[in-house]
């Protein structure tokens, strides 16, 4: 009677835990409300409101009994065809399905519509439903589970990421937001607005860049932020400046899922920034000098007690991310996670060899996760090759150069591309390779703009114009003080100031 399916666990294929089978190990029935159910289909066949409000609460795992569920998907599938519902449409459905006979015909149908007590205890039937469902699900996770337990080829940190989310997905799955009326949201807005009025800075996690926050306000709670390019442009970059500057700066808790690089890697790239010493010397190439060692010292101090946190987690599943990123926020107060990058992540294993489709379930989710964590997300995507070949064009990546599904664009509530001309072959010019533009493609609650900036990719580091005028004019001013001659000045590889 209890739906069956597949589980893969380590490559091998194991069927679902089946409740009566469960039942009869622990000599007890799962829980179920046969009459609850007959009295539920009943009412459906007798009265229209009570259909609206069965298809609207339940599903089809939401009946124990097969015949009855049989009986509701029948009437599921005359609802979708704007099919009036009644003891004939619904035979006719079932008749159709192949059905009819196993459920017992017309005459069972007759009997059901016999057995309603009161239309007006729909509400009542509905809940009771819901809540034997969530109990059956809670028990075919319980036993998945413990299945799980005994398996000493399923890993202890996988087994927990399993447990948690099924159990989260039984509850989740039957447990709807209702509709508020406009009322109570305006005094939640107010209250919100209120807050900031009381509050000075950005109402969202600082990007540490003020050309970018005067446009965004922060990274806002809820949204995710897609920040695109073609590989090698600087995404790992900007997105470790952008988590960088959050904890370090304004000691915001930020969590970043490495599915590219490991966390020695991304950490030995914020070293690199955070010391101003070259990259080779980080790497171990170059040898570091005494002096170097105690710059080193001194610059990480800060970095070492950011609330920082990095999961390295090759080729993680979707659900995975989920359920972590949950216990980020609710243990760790997390409040902005960077993902890089989407392409990496893996989707329901059902869509395997479906890409498009992976990927914006993908999408989903991650849109789906800022939501319910009320937190921003960015996650890095690739660009195709549309943004580097694409003639008569400046070479400025479009919306409709993200790769591998448009629902990356239709689920993102901000767009943001990274463009260097000098990648594209647009500049030849020495001096213009550092230059970048930060382009906010898509703004759902705000304006779009091209900001331009300055990558040092010796320092793996992203600077502001403004910054980089004012570094310029503090070396010019210090060897004039130190110099009798004509000085020179050595802009350390920006262009002069007249160039920008």
């Amino acid at each position: 009677m209890a739906g069956t399916g597949s589980k893969t666990t380590k490559g091998k294929s194991r069927p679902a835990a089946d409740l009566d089978t469960i039942g009869l190990e622990m000599g007890n029935k799962p829980p179920q409300a046969l009459d609850v159910e007959e009295a539920v289909l009943g009412a459906m066949l007798i009265e229209p409101s009570c259909v609206d409000l069965a298809m609207e609460e339940l599903t089809a795992s939401c009946f124990y009994d097969q015949k009855h569920r049989m009986i509701f998907e029948a009437m599921g599938a005359l609802v979708l065809d704007h099919t009036s519902i009644d003891i004939i449409t619904v035979s006719n459905q079932l008749k159709s399905n192949g059905n009819l006979e196993i459920v017992g015909g017309p005459v069972v149908l007759a009997g059901l519509s016999e057995k309603v007590g009161s239309a007006a205890h729909m509400e009542y039937y509905v809940k009771i439903l819901k809540q034997k469902t969530i109990q059956r699900d809670l028990i075919t996770a319980s036993y998945d589970i413990l299945r799980d337990a005994y398996d000493e080829s399923v890993p202890v940190d996988d087994l927990i990421d399993k447990a948690q989310t099924k159990v989260y997905d039984a509850i989740q799955s039957n447990v709807r937001k209702e509709v508020q009326d406009i009322g109570s949201i305006i005094n939640i807005a107010m209250g919100d607005l209120q807050e900031q009025q009381n509050t000075e800075g950005l109402s969202g996690v600082p990007s540490g860049f003020v050309s970018i926050d005067r446009v965004t306000n922060g990274w806002q709670r809820s949204d995710l932020i897609i920040l695109a390019a073609r590989p090698s442009v600087g995404k790992t970059a900007f997105a470790l400046n952008l988590a960088r500057n959050a904890a370090v700066d304004h000691h915001m808790p930020v969590a970043v899922f490495s599915l590219e690089m490991s966390a020695t890697q991304l950490v030995k790239r914020l070293m690199t920034s955070e010391s101003g010493l070259s990259a080779d010397k980080i790497k171990g190439s170059m040898k570091l000098e005494p002096y170097e060692w105690e710059q080193l010292e001194f610059k990480l101090r800060n970095l070492s007690k950011a609330p920082f946190y990095i999961d390295d987690t090759p080729g993680m599943q979707i659900m995975e991310f989920r359920t972590k990123a949950k216990n980020l926020v609710k243990n760790k107060g997390v409040r902005l996670i960077v993902v890089d990058y989407l392409q990496l992540m893996q989707g329901p294993v059902e869509l395997k060899g479906m890409r498009e489709q992976e990927v914006a379930a993908i999408s989903r989710t991650l849109k789906a996760t800022a939501k319910e964590l009320n937190i921003p997300i960015i996650a890095l995507s690739q660009l195709s090759r549309q943004a580097v070949t694409r003639a008569g064009s400046s070479g400025k990546p479009l919306l409709s150069d993200l790769r591998e599904s448009g629902s990356i664009e239709q689920d993102a509530d901000m767009v943001i591309f990274i463009h260097r001309p000098d990648y594209v072959g647009l500049s030849d010019n020495v001096e213009d390779r550092e230059k970048t533009q930060i382009i906010i493609a898509k703004h759902r609650n705000g304006e779009t703009k091209d900001i331009d900036m300055v990558f040092k990719s010796e320092q793996i580091r992203f600077m502001e114009m403004d910054e980089v005028l004012d570094r310029m004019a503090d070396n010019r001013k210090e060897s004039a003080m130190n110099s009798d001659s004509d000085y020179i000045p050595d802009y350390g590889g920006f262009a002069q100031p007249a160039e920008f």
